[in-house]
Order: C-alpha cells, then structure tokens, then sequence
C-alpha cells in the first residue's frame, strides 16, 4: 500500500486504515497476532476483574491459551513433528506433507500411502495443545491456591469473605494433580501410537484407515455424503492446514482445542463450587461457538448486509470475497481511470469500504465478545449467588421453626 496515499486519508480514517492494512500483514506473524488477541481478550477481563486472585486467573488462562494458538502449532508442527516423522521420507514426497488429506486419499499411489501415516503421526503429536488447553485451568486453580490461597470461587470472585476450608483446597488441589497427570498419560499414549504409526503405516491397512479417520473423518465415514464430509473434515480433523507450505492451526484443530480444552474449564470450575460451575456453563458455549464458528458466521452475515443492501460494490466480490489492502492501491488506479476521477478519491472510497468490512466484526468481538460477555457473566453470578443465597435463608428459617414447633417435636418423638 502506497504511503503517499494513504497520507491522503482524514486523520481517523488513516488511522483506521493502518490498523486494518497492519492485522491483514501480520496474519503470518505469530508476534503481532498473539499481543493483539490477547489485548483484545485480556483487556474485558481485566476490567471487570473482582479481585487480584480473578485478575492473576484471568491473565494467566489469556497469555497461555494465546501463546497456544499462536506459537504452539508452528513449533510443534512444522519445527519438530515434521522434522522428525518425515526423516525417512525422500525428497520427492516430503513435500506432500502439506497437502491435504482429502487429496492424498483419492490418490492411489506409493507415495500418498507413505505420507498418510506421517501426517497422522503429525496430527497426534499436535494432541499436546488441546491437552495443554485441558490442563491450564487446572493450573490456573493450583497457581490460585499457591499464590492467593484461595481454592474457594465464592472468595476468588469476592462473591463473599469466609475462611477457606483446608479439606475443601485440598480436594481442589489433589482433582488438579489428577487431571494434569491423565492428560499426560493420554498424550504419551497418542505420542507412542504416532511413533508407530509412521514406521508401519505404510504397510499396514489398520494404520492407514487409523491415518484416514484421524485426518480426515469426512472423506472416512461419509463417503456418499458431500455435506457430511465436508462438515466433519473441517471441524473433526486432527491434521494441520497449510500456509505457504507450512504447517499451521488448523479449523478442526482449533475445534479439538475448545472442546477438549472445555471439558477442562468445566471440570476445574465444578472443583471450586456451583457458582464457577454456572459461570462457566453459561459463558463457555457462547465464546466456543464464536471461536469455532461465530466469527466467520458474523463476518459473512455482515458482508451479505453490505451486499443486499448494495454497500461496498467495490470491495465485495459475488462470492463475498473481500481485497486486502494492499491490494486498493492498484484498485483506485483502475477505477480513476475508467471513471475518470483522482486516484486519492478513489482509494479514499475503497479505505473506507476496507475499513467497515473489517471493522465492524472486530468491533463486535471486542465489545459483544469481550467487554459484554465478560461483564453480563459477572452479574448474573452475584445475582444467582445472592438468589441461592436467599433460599437457604429461608429453608434455614423454615427449618428452625419447624423445629421449634410443638406439633413437630410430637410427631418426632
């Protein structure tokens, strides 16, 4: 993108526009894309922080669960599963690597049944984030317990100020060992079945359908359903995707990330009472969904709007295809011309077009996403405490007048 023009832009829209053109660039920069997500996420939370026990929580399960997402899959993927499953690989196969699962099925060849169980073997090794997801909350309570010595939520979120039961953290803490240590047992599991996998897959059927489920379960199991495939090779895959033929996070692993990693937040909330518990049920779909699917469902409704009601004709390809921005320098060029106009008026339409497809989804998983959630999560469980609250007041006042009662004591006796 050309720095003259976009000098040309209004102060707030050249704003706008560095930010847009710098989030598309730094798609491939783990760096950039790990400080902004977590601001974005970190930031909510922060704010609606109910202690400095909450906010330790709440920073640790950010930077980590980031740190995940962004440097995990290129280190553990492409630096060392791939080097070291793909060894006896030659090197007119190596690159297949980076092929898609699909693909290498339909072809019937040596060299598809050779790569099929190394990229299996990749995909199981690549097991460790979701299970290093499944264990951050348990983390996040031993750290709690450690630091603040709360293992209490009811203290954490200074819902109340009661002592804190030795019988109760240590039960936290003995659930926490427990979890951490079967997540280990079930990586090291996955981790000799991928060893075995590349050495005797290629000469194995089992291996090899064990290889085909595991990257692609669509393709696997519903062969004569396309939207079926489609489905389950998207969201259910272990394999990685590739960018540039490198090995990078892909849809169905991030998909493995939340579930798996939910069965954590919710097994580690339950450990620390109703409340956590409730929280989290009651925050964890809405922000799963959104990660799995809600943030492409949202860009592409907001596209179709723009479309329907004839908005950014410019920018909105038929199939809802949008250019980058590097791309608008060129595109103010073509349109100057056949129009007729100045370039910088041009690229000023095309930047503000750019601008609102891009930010207004970024806009909404900052302010419905994080600042709502975060908030409307925290009153609705001092609301439901205090209601529980209230109930066991009156049960307690029922029962002690009940007890009190002549006509009770009677019958008891």
């Amino acid at each position: 993108m050309s720095v003259n023009l976009i000098n040309t832009l209004s102060q707030p829209l050249r704003t706008a526009a560095k930010f847009v053109s710098h989030n598309e660039q730094a798609s491939g920069l783990s760096t950039s894309r790990f400080i902004q997500d977590t601001s974005t996420c970190l930031v909510p939370k922060a704010v609606f922080a109910r202690s400095k026990a909450d906010l330790a929580e709440n920073s640790f399960l950010e930077l980590s669960e980031s740190a995940l997402v962004y440097f995990a899959p290129a280190l553990i993927g492409e630096k060392i599963a791939r080097k070291a499953f793909s060894k006896n690989l030659s090197a007119e196969t190596k690159h297949l690597i980076a092929e898609s699962a699909e693909k290498l099925m339909k072809q019937n060849n040596p060299a598809a049944k050779k790569v099929l169980p190394v990229k299996a073997a990749i995909a199981l090794c690549a097991l460790v984030i979701p299970l290093t997801e499944f264990t951050l909350n348990y983390f996040k309570n031993l750290m709690t317990l450690k630091v603040f010595k709360k293992g209490d939520f009811n203290n954490i979120a200074n819902l109340e100020k009661t002592k804190e039961d030795k019988k109760f953290q240590n039960q936290v803490e003995k659930s926490a060992k427990k979890n951490i240590i079967k997540a280990a047992a079930i990586f090291s599991s996955a981790m000799a079945l991928g060893i075995l996998t590349a050495k005797k897959g290629a000469n194995s059927k089992l291996l090899q359908n064990i290889s085909e489920a595991i990257l692609a379960p669509g393709s696997k199991f519903f062969k004569n359903n396309e939207k079926a495939q489609n489905f389950f090779n998207k969201y259910f895959s272990l394999d990685f995707a590739s960018q540039d033929g490198k090995l990078v996070l892909s849809k169905g692993q991030l998909t493995s990330c939340v579930l798996i990693g939910g069965a954590g937040y919710f097994g580690a909330s339950k450990d620390r009472g109703r409340q956590n518990f409730l929280e989290t049920l009651f925050r964890f779909p809405l922000v799963g969904f959104y990660i799995i699917t809600g943030s492409d469902l949202f860009e592409r409704g907001f596209k179709k709007l723009l479309q329907k009601a004839g908005k950014c004709k410019e920018t909105i390809g038929k199939n809802l295809e949008v250019p980058s921005f590097d791309r608008l320098e060129s595109m103010a060029k073509k349109l100057a011309k056949k129009n007729n106009t100045k370039i910088e008026a041009e690229f000023n339409k095309l930047a503000k077009q750019k601008v609102l497809i891009s930010g207004v989804p970024f806009l909404f998983s900052i302010g419905f996403m994080g600042f709502f959630v975060a908030g409307i999560s925290n009153v609705f469980t001092r609301y439901r405490y205090k209601k529980d609250k209230k109930m066991q007041t009156i049960n307690n006042q029922f029962l002690k007048q009940q007890n009190s009662s002549p006509a009770f004591k009677q019958f008891v006796c």
